[in-house]
């Protein structure tokens, strides 16, 4: 497999030693890289941030907000429009919770959503607010057609996934931001599936925001997160967790909020988790994006191929649009199964269930099923770890078969 330069990713991933790791959507092993940054912050360096003058804590500080430089620039936007959340869910819940929804309201938002970017405004009706939410088609894929029709007068915010979690499929989010910046609305996009998979950059999606995880394409540690806020949207936005590290000065009365990012960062942050994000950030950008890219859809191609070929099973998505993640059943096989024995037999590591997206597991007709089989693939894999998926899987299927 052909790396970026001073990169041997499989050499820094031990663990793909003993298995074929296929669950690139759910969470990444972290690069050993990563892991000595963190290691590096423990053991010479462990102290809080913006609390202390003595040098270690200078240093902690510097490392840390040198972490949200890196991840601005890789992004596209300044390290102010950057706050540090522990995942992608709490970036999404402190815009739900933090915007000054009123009864009346109106939210877009597709059908097809992983539950975290969907239960958010789903509980919302609690405050009169209105959910209009827009089917995809068979594929997985939101016509901005349909957004565009949508949009009212109440509409407040519309959002959508980058690439959905369940499927696989590619969301048009450009073109469904220029109608959210036409008319004037709130613009949410959720990058769980496409950040560090393929090139995002956050100014040209037309985005007011855009929820990240850092430990999934980013190659980062779980516990990591952030959500980019732009300048002109950050306003409109309350904090949802005050104390610590959120303002300027307090009296028995009254209190002023910290600058921002800050004021949204109560308390002490996950400091070695984002160290270890920005060390990620770094060794993404190493690699080169176009080379992340290119090769993972040569492998998304060759899964769906693999599985499509085999005569009982199903495949969802379309294979011009799905990226990184292939989706599917074997007739008459509880996914549950057909996980469990792919890692009996060869050590292959695969999601199954409803993948936190019960909606968009109904629209595919899956539900009744039990949800989905889901491989979801990143740089570390190879072409070789897919051959031996797909013999894996044709002999499953086959013993079921007969």
């Amino acid at each position: 497999m052909e790396n970026g330069a001073n990169v041997d990713i499989r050499a820094d991933i031990p663990l793909l030693e003993e298995v074929i790791y296929l669950d690139a959507a759910s969470t990444t092993p972290t690069p050993k890289p990563v892991v000595e940054a963190m290691c590096d912050y423990f053991y010479k360096y462990n102290s809080n941030t913006g609390r202390g003058a003595y040098r270690m804590a200078v240093k902690a500080t510097k490392e840390f907000e040198g972490a949200r430089s890196r991840i601005s620039k890789f992004i596209g936007c300044s390290p102010t429009e950057v706050i540090f959340t522990k995942n992608t869910t709490e970036a999404i819940n402190l815009v739900a919770n933090g915007l000054d929804f009123k009864k009346g309201d109106s939210i877009i938002v597709p059908n097809i959503e992983h539950h975290s970017n969907f239960i958010p405004w789903l509980n919302l009706k609690k405050k009169g607010v209105k959910l209009k939410v827009i089917k995809a088609d068979e594929y997985g894929i939101v016509d901005p057609a349909d957004v565009e029709s949508a949009v009212d007068a109440n509409t407040k915010l519309i959002t959508t996934t980058h690439v959905s979690n369940a499927i696989g499929s590619v969301q048009p989010v450009n073109d469904i931001g220029k109608i959210a910046d036409e008319n004037d609305v709130l613009y949410l996009i959720d990058a769980a599936q496409s950040a560090g998979h393929m090139k995002l950059d956050v100014k040209e999606t037309y985005a007011d925001f855009v929820s990240f995880p850092g430990h999934k394409g980013l190659l980062g540690p779980i516990g990591t997160g952030f959500l980019y806020c732009s300048n002109e949207s950050v306003d409109k936005l309350e904090p949802m967790n005050y104390g610590g590290g959120t303002v300027l000065d307090v009296s028995e009365g009254e209190f002023s909020l910290e600058d921002v990012p800050a004021r949204f960062e109560g308390g002490t942050q996950n400091i070695a988790g984002f160290i270890g994000l920005g060390v990620a950030v770094d060794y993404i950008k190493r690699i080169g994006m176009d080379k992340i890219e290119n090769h993972s859809k040569k492998l998304t191609a060759q899964l769906f191929q693999e599985i499509n070929d085999i005569e009982n099973t199903i495949v969802y998505g379309s294979p011009e649009n799905i990226y990184g993640i292939v989706a599917f059943n074997i007739d008459g096989v509880n996914a549950h199964d057909v996980a469990k024995i792919l890692d009996e037999l060869k050590n292959i590591c695969v999601r199954s269930g409803h993948h936190c997206a019960i909606p968009a597991i109904r629209h595919i007709g899956a539900f009744e099923l039990g949800g989905t089989v889901r491989a979801s693939v990143h740089y570390y894999n190879t072409k070789e770890e897919i051959e031996i998926f797909g013999e894996t899987l044709r002999e499953i299927s086959k013993f079921f078969g007969d």
